[in-house]
């Protein structure tokens, strides 16, 4: 398994990428108008949150 090393201004926006997404995915979640999330696993039933760590 090849694995690829970033550094410099390739590494942080890589790095800002993946923070974009992640806060993306969490922000429907916060506040007091924070909506609920179905969250599908490979195996069980889906869950249903409104929590961002668990989003995340």
């Amino acid at each position: 398994m090849v694995k690829l090393i970033a550094f410099d201004q390739e590494a942080r926006d890589g790095l800002r990428r993946g923070i974009s997404k992640l806060a993306q995915a969490v922000r429907v979640t916060l506040g007091p108008r924070g909506r609920n999330v179905i969250l599908q696993k490979s195996f069980g039933s889906p869950t249903v949150t409104k929590d961002g760590v668990t989003v995340a």
